[in-house]
């Protein structure tokens, strides 16, 4: 009887021993949470109730003194929660990993020390091309908080925010409408006998449509405009009653905004916000009419914006009010710094669950979407077009 033919050689027949994975351990987690530096930001990135859950884990928070002070959050209270404060800010970003609302100034990224873990928003149209450099020579690994995205796809951050920024709008234009100089003293609400406040939103987006529920809710007249059909479709079912919906056409957004007591801008573009509504268009307005343009963050979506703070919010064009304040969520800096911190506590955990970053990006596809520097390399692509910086795929760095 011949020998059977197998393509395995003998040894390769030998039983062999079962290679299992191995665990990943828990990693203990440094946090610092500076205090922020830019002028108009007021937000924290972490609440007293989420200090609390954090150190209750085992982790380690660095808290500078009065970073929550702006949020109305006492030191007190951080303290109390299981943080450790210092006024020393050196000591804050030596910490291995740096958590804050804002991008660090260039005087912070001084204290920062190789292979930091930066998690911060990016704003990525206000940086410059050092900034970049400065910390892919310190071999930083950066998150922004504004690109990590949710199982389904959404920019959780950007959400949360932008729905702030919707209910806001709404409740400054309410603000914007009451007797005084260049105000015509009306209320919204739907009063029985009197003409309801008649509202334009222009964007169907998260913003648009929290302005929008706000609004109704406020007994407005809405009308909205998109270009997206997909976008109006969802907001009109999302509503769930009879809603004015146009595309972008000049001839019904002019009619529109010669009879409405407010409108709100929410429209993004690529590199800038579109601007669809022309210096004629604002001269046609009622005397009195609001201008909210939130898309001024991205230069705006009337060509008789200009930038404004929130010190002195507004301006008086054609005798229609203008109010174009950037960041409008930090001016509710409590609300924006719950919501913030909402999602950043679950977040951290996971990745101390991970075993550190390293893991957890490549557990968490959208995590691993919110890095912008892995190791002090470039590998978000907006960041390499955007300032000319060679930009390597994430995916070919981790192992």
């Amino acid at each position: 009887m011949g020998s059977i033919q197998t393509p395995f050689t003998k040894d390769q027949l030998i039983p062999q021993e079962e290679r299992l994975e191995i665990q990943r351990s828990k990693k203990e987690l440094l946090i610092g949470i500076p205090k922020e530096n830019q002028q108009y930001e007021k937000r924290i990135c972490l609440t007293p109730d989420a200090v609390a859950a954090i150190t209750a884990h085992g982790h380690r928070i660095l808290f500078e003194k009065g970073a929550g002070s702006e949020s109305n959050f006492t030191d007190q209270q951080y303290l109390d929660a299981g943080a450790e404060l210092t006024a020393d800010k050196s000591k804050v970003f030596s910490c291995p990993t740096i958590l804050k609302v804002a991008p660090p100034s260039t005087e912070e990224i001084d204290l920062i020390k190789p292979q930091t873990v930066l998690i911060s928003a990016l704003q990525l149209k206000t940086r410059n091309k050092s900034y970049f450099e400065k910390l892919a020579a310190k071999k930083v690994t950066a998150l922004a908080f504004e690109f990590i995205q949710d199982e389904h796809g959404h920019h959780v951050a950007t959400t949360a925010l932008s729905e702030i920024s919707g209910v806001a709008s709404v409740l400054i234009a309410a603000e914007l409408l009451t007797s005084g100089a260049n105000r015509t003293g009306q209320l919204f609400g739907n009063i029985t006998g009197v003409p309801p406040i008649e509202v334009v939103v222009m964007g169907a987006g998260v913003v648009g449509e929290f302005a929008i529920r706000t609004a109704i809710g406020l007994g407005a007249n809405v009308k909205v405009f998109d270009n997206s059909i997909a976008n109006l479709r969802r907001v009109k079912d999302n509503i769930s009653q009879s809603l004015y919906t146009s595309t972008l056409q000049p001839k019904y957004l002019s009619k529109a905004l010669r009879r409405c007591d407010v409108v709100i801008a929410a429209l993004s573009g690529q590199n800038r916000a579109p601007v669809v509504v022309s210096q004629t268009m604002v001269e046609n307005m009622k005397a009195g009419a609001v201008i909210i343009d939130i898309s001024i963050d991205m230069g705006g979506c009337f060509e008789t914006s200009e930038l404004t703070t929130h010190e002195k919010p507004t301006f008086v064009k054609y005798g229609v009010t203008h109010y174009c304040v950037p960041n409008l969520p930090s001016r509710y800096s409590r609300t924006a710094s719950i919501s913030l911190s909402n999602i950043f506590t679950s977040y951290l955990l996971n990745i101390a669950d991970d075993g550190g970053i390293e893991h957890s990006i490549r557990m968490d596809k959208g995590l691993k979407n919110g890095i912008y520097l892995y190791h002090g390399i470039v590998t978000n692509k907006s960041v390499g077009e955007w300032y000319d910086l060679p930009c390597s795929d994430v995916n070919l760095l981790i192992f």
